[in-house]
């Protein structure tokens, strides 16, 4: 157990111990975990540029520290729950299951259909790794319809997932009044379900956001439990065609103002990122993120560089992930085959985790963190000599791998054999290569040999 409350029992966040110059057990965690010195975990958090979610009541259980940022790998976030057509408690707790398996960093409760609060309780009592939400998808859940929502039924909203464990919530507080008529014109408007309830909302009274207007107040209720938040981008471009307009980039200057507001607080903050962006586009909107924001942690939807793959949007996003990973965003949201589609199941979680996985190792590739590349190294090693189980460790999926491998070649006398399927015996470049290895060798030492006088 880790703690996070001090001595008289009240909650203390990561940031407000981190600024007293303390160095909490979740920071020495994170930091033998990272391969960083403890120091630099908490001048980072101190900062605001790295983060560690980690809500008390869930530190106090199943919680296995993490961080976000800077200086640190970058991390993927799978997005699990319900919907008001299917899943339930079990198909639930098998996708976030399937999440942590394959390597998700963070897991997201999306859930907007029956049972939230059981859901919920399940996710967080048998997740180690933090859990999100976006506390609007369940107060409309409610009795109340939307426009009768008020800022009180928001905040209580947020107050109650917040005792359950919650560790960062995703608060739409950046997209004003004054933003709506930015939109006009756009090809998919406004694509971020909460978002999209927030300006029904305002359109409904002409009144103004009522997450910002009681931000303050959001920030005490956060502060107590040690939530992080992640400044949700209500108008992320839905389409490369949006990507990049003045109503993404005015959201974004609020989201720079309300950054600053929460570290006065002591409240850890990171900012989420645009949806679709074409690759020409990523690095300025790394740099104009980082610029805006005061370099907190940036977390990103993708973003998908096309938008014309309905059904393999797994993929068309993992490009633009590994671009922006790589041009500075630290955490990588990702994007299942079923986006824009229907409800990912389980095997959906997998294609999407893996995905990402790929995406966010090649961008520590890229940044040259250390070791990042040391598994990509010992890979290649055990394929050059055809030790294909030890290929099948390394890899990213090795249930996956191995299970190709079998399709043609299941004996295990395959298993060492120099060749695959796809060459055969008589055209594997990497046994023609050794052939050519061990004959350069051999000439080498005929040519050591004829240099050598011979004896009198």
């Amino acid at each position: 157990m880790i703690s996070g409350t001090d001595g008289a029992g009240g909650a203390r966040t990561q940031m407000y111990h981190a600024r007293q110059g303390e160095i909490t057990d979740a920071m020495r965690f994170v930091a033998e975990r990272e391969d960083l010195d403890a120091e630099l975990v908490r001048a980072e958090v101190a900062r605001g540029r790295l983060i560690i979610p980690a809500n008390v009541h869930h530190l106090a259980g199943a919680l296995e520290p993490m961080c976000i940022g800077k200086v640190s790998a970058v991390k993927i976030n799978a997005n699990i729950g319900n919907s008001a057509v299917s899943s339930d408690v079990g198909g639930e707790l098998e996708k976030l299951r399937m999440a942590i398996k394959y390597g998700a960093d963070t897991v997201m409760d999306l859930s907007t259909g029956g049972n939230i609060d059981a859901i919920r309780q399940a996710i967080i009592a048998a997740s180690p790794v933090p859990i999100g939400t976006v506390p609007i998808y369940q107060a409309v859940q409610q009795d109340k319809e939307l426009e009768e929502l008020t800022a009180e039924d928001l905040l209580e909203m947020i107050e109650h997932q917040a005792r359950q464990g919650v560790d960062y919530m995703t608060i739409h507080a950046g997209i004003l009044l004054e933003h709506l008529a930015l939109v006009h014109g756009r090809v998919t408007g406004i694509v971020s379900r909460g978002g999209s309830l927030h300006a029904v909302w305002m359109m409904a009274h002409r009144k103004q956001n009522p997450l910002y207007e009681r931000y303050d107040d959001i920030l005490d209720i956060l502060r107590q439990y040690d939530v992080t938040i992640s400044l949700g981008d209500s108008l992320r471009p839905g389409s490369i065609a949006d990507a990049s307009d003045r109503a993404q980039f005015a959201e974004l200057e609020t989201l720079g103002e309300l950054t600053r507001r929460a570290w006065d607080r002591d409240v850890q903050v990171m900012v989420e990122g645009p949806g679709h962006i074409p690759m020409d586009q990523i690095e300025m909107n790394v740099r104009k993120q980082k610029e805006i924001c005061h370099e907190a942690p940036f977390y990103t939807l993708g973003p998908l560089v096309t938008d014309i793959a309905p059904g393999y949007d797994h993929i068309t996003s993992a490009i633009g992930a590994a671009m922006i990973g790589w041009y500075g965003a630290d955490m990588l949201c990702y994007v299942t085959p079923k986006e824009h589609l229907g409800l990912p199941n389980a095997e959906d979680v997998r294609n999407g985790v893996i995905a990402y996985k790929i995406a966010a190792h090649s961008a520590d590739v890229a940044r040259g963190r250390k070791g990042a590349r040391d598994r990509d190294d010992a890979l290649s090693r055990a394929r050059y000599a055809f030790d294909w189980n030890e290929q099948f460790r390394l890899s990213l999926d090795p249930e996956r791998a191995r299970e190709y491998h079998d399709e043609a070649l299941p004996a295990e006398y395959f298993k060492s054999a120099e060749f695959c399927a796809m060459c055969g015996p008589k055209f594997c470049s990497m046994h023609h290569s050794k052939t050519i290895e061990e004959g350069l060798a051999e000439l080498a030492r005929e040519q050591a040999e004829s240099l050598v006088p011979a004896e009198a």
